[in-house]
């Protein structure tokens, strides 16, 4: 399972070379819908898979990515390419999150289906290892889980993640093996009943 944390991690830094992102940005700026479209593809991912980190309920993190692409279509003009592309589009996703996390009366469990409904792109993550890893991040602490997200499905580094949290990095470091070391527990501990 770990070996999936790692290569959804590759993957996700692989789909997002630096430049092309920007262009995009630059692109969807200028009006260009197909560069929005391309945006989408390639970024659905990881926006999804940080609202549902963040909302835990498949229908609300659905609605965040796709309110985060409406306000990146409003946003594009405004872009600075001076940082990261794909933390500003996070840190869109994420405030849409937590504003309905504060307007939300309630936050529900997160069902296999809609874990399953997660579409990460890649052939190394079956249905029942989606099943299982949805089990065992549930079981970890919200900020762990998030940092874990962000990490193996998002493909942020340590460092970009800590200025995302408003971490210090050595506790994004910590915590990251921490949590680790727990689904590798949670885990064996799966594997032996």
């Amino acid at each position: 399972m770990m070996l999936v944390l790692g290569t959804m991690a590759q993957e996700a830094r692989a789909a997002n070379p630096n430049g092309e992102l920007e262009a995009l940005i630059g692109g969807i700026a200028a009006g260009s819908r197909e560069d929005l479209a391309e945006l989408y593809r390639r970024t659905r991912a990881a926006v999804y898979g940080l609202a549902l980190s963040y909302l835990k309920n498949g229908a609300e993190a659905e609605d965040v990515a796709q309110d985060t692409f409406v306000k990146v279509w409003a946003a594009a003009p405004s872009y600075r390419p001076q940082g990261k592309p794909m933390a500003w589009l996070l840190t869109i996703a994420r405030n849409l999150a937590l504003g309905r996390l504060r307007t939300a009366a309630r936050i529900q469990d997160l069902s296999e289906a809609q874990w399953s409904a997660f579409s990460i792109e890649s052939d190394t993550l079956t249905a029942d290892d989606r099943t299982v890893l949805a089990a065992a991040l549930g079981r970890l602490s919200d900020e762990e889980r998030h940092i874990v997200v962000l990490h193996a499905v998002c493909g942020l580094k340590h460092r970009e993640i800590a200025q995302f949290l408003g971490l210090a990095l050595p506790t994004v470091l910590s915590k990251y093996h921490r949590s680790l070391k727990k689904l590798k527990t949670i885990l064996e501990g799966d594997d032996a009943q």
